[in-house]
Parts: structure tokens; sequence; C-alpha cells
């Protein structure tokens, strides 16, 4: 199986080790999905990540994030937007926002990954890579 598209393998691989309350979960590394990582712990929805050394492959450990009891999920939906067979570009007045500005957009820019609510503040467009909620 080729990899098309790593980033909705990155976000299936959190969702299902969310599902199946695992504490950590290892994906494989690049750039953006470090940057996507980042902005997962900065809006409080994983507990930290770290990129392992595995022989000759960087893998990015995450540290997933539950509520008081373990049963309550914080990342309760992430869902992949933009896929390589369809990408999806937003300009700068049509940010979506997700489920009313309680989840976030992840979006790819000019300036870098950075969330829905940057984009509006930096007056910036780009392609919507995931919603998280």
């Amino acid at each position: 199986m080729t990899m098309s598209d790593p980033i909705a393998d990155m976000l299936t691989r959190i969702r299902n080790a969310n599902t199946a309350k695992h504490d950590t979960v290892d994906v494989p590394s690049s750039k953006m999905k470090v940057a996507i990582a980042d902005i997962l712990e900065k809006e409080g929805y994983i507990t930290k990540y770290e990129i392992v050394e595995d022989g000759n492959f960087k893998t990015i450990r995450i540290t997933l994030k539950y509520g008081a009891d373990k049963n309550e999920k914080i990342i309760t939906g992430i869902k992949r937007i933009s896929k390589p067979g369809l990408r999806a570009y937003v300009g700068k007045d049509d940010i979506p926002k997700v489920l009313g500005g309680l989840g976030i957009a992840i979006l790819s820019t000019n300036q870098g990954i950075i969330t829905d609510k940057e984009a509006r503040k930096l007056q910036v467009g780009g392609e919507v890579l995931a919603f998280v909620w």
C-alpha cells in the first residue's frame, strides 16, 4: 500500500488510538506532521508530542489527552478536509468555523501551518488540512 496521504494517515492513527483509549500513538515524522502536532498541543487537544529517533527514521510520539476520567475524550472528532485528489483552498474571507468556533481548522498557508483563528488574524487564506473538535 502506498501512502498517498500521510496527513490523513496521521489523523486516522490519532483517531483510532483515541477511540481505543491508548496513551500514546506513533506516526512517521515529517515537517508538516510536526507542525500539526504542535498546533494540537498548543490548542490543548494532546498532552505532548516528542520526536523519537528510530534508526534512520524519525517518529512523532503523540501523548493523547483525556478528560477527568479516561472515558472522556478531548478530541471528539478529527477530519481530513483537503485530500490529494481534491484540494480544499479558502480565501481569507472564507475560512471555515468548526462547530461555531468550538473546534479548530488547521490550515497550510504561506505563513506556515496555523489554526483558523491565526489565519483570520493574519488575514491569509490557504489549504484547509483538517478540522479538529
